[in-house]
């Protein structure tokens, strides 16, 4: 797979979780944040797991133990940053959430150059920074007075910076994306589940009541979005991914646009994320043409 063909991918997989946006808020009217993540990625799991078998068949190595340690930690980050965003939603507004989660695209770079020492191309920077202008165009162009929830997604938008560093570097080390997606997933259920049996009550009604976006969501949002998220970035950067999959933002706003009128900021927002994707996509391919022959 090309690198086009891979930022494709996490574009494919941003647009679903953009589009998934509803489903995860509808269902909050119905049971509980913890609930929700539990059911939605222990679907995810059970949706996964015929294409693992299939491609443990298949795989030439199998998992090493460090490799499952890291598949494991993975889903720590995974399940850090579901239930950081998801609780933090319960006192905050929407606008701050989709703004902060999304500081992501700066916090991977950093992730890159201080833990990894690995710098980035240089217009990742500009790339990261006209991502995060996008987003905060899109949020209306001004944020509320700060909670505890916003506080809560900064620490989310740090655990999505470490999933999708370590999801990147550990798929292209083992070269298998469905066992990772399988782990993290399960790990995230358990985790979860766990969690919602001591803090949250539920009944079979509630279930029942959000069972349609739990489906939808632990299908298509965390089954197959998380998949090719995966995927994805066997073949490209960390930081790279982290500007395409922030189009989740531009998404999930062009989605509501449908519905309701978008002001002028939230167009030029969008210009801006797509121009920063355009320029992470082919600057670095440009620059490589142009240097001299050795």
């Amino acid at each position: 797979m090309t690198r086009v063909q891979a930022n494709l991918l996490l574009l494919l997989a941003a647009a679903i979780w953009g589009g998934g946006f509803v489903a995860q808020s509808t269902a909050m009217k119905a049971i509980g944040p913890f609930w929700f993540i539990g059911l939605r990625f222990a679907v995810a799991t059970l949706a996964v797991l015929p294409f693992v078998l299939f491609e443990a068949r298949k795989a030439t190595e199998k998992t090493s133990a460090r490799h499952a340690k890291l598949y494991i930690l993975i889903g720590l980050a995974l399940f850090g940053g579901a239930a950081t965003q998801q609780v933090g939603l319960q006192t905050t507004t929407v606008t701050n959430s989709s703004f902060i989660t999304g500081l992501y695209v700066v916090f991977v770079p950093l992730i890159a150059v201080f833990f990894l020492r690995r710098a980035p191309h240089w217009v990742i920077w500009p790339g990261a920074l006209m991502a995060v202008t996008g987003i905060y165009l899109l949020s209306g162009g001004h944020l509320s007075a700060l909670t505890p929830g916003d506080l809560l997604t900064v620490v989310c938008a740090v655990f999505w910076a470490i999933q999708i560093t370590l999801a990147g570097t550990t798929v292209s080390e083992t070269g298998r994306p469905l066992a990772l997606s399988a782990t993290q997933f399960a790990v995230t259920a358990v985790c979860a589940l766990a969690v919602a049996a001591a803090v949250e009550p539920v009944s079979l009604s509630a279930i029942q009541a959000a069972a349609p976006e739990i489906l939808y969501v632990g299908i298509f949002s965390s089954g197959v979005a998380f998949v090719l998220q995966v995927i994805g970035q066997r073949y490209t950067t960390p930081s790279q991914a982290a500007i395409f999959l922030s189009s989740e933002a531009l998404f999930g706003a062009s989605l509501a646009a449908l519905g309701e009128t978008m002001p002028v900021t939230g167009y030029a927002g969008c210009a801006l994320m797509f121009i920063a994707m355009l320029v992470v996509e082919l600057v670095p391919g440009l620059t490589r043409r142009r240097l001299p022959a050795t």
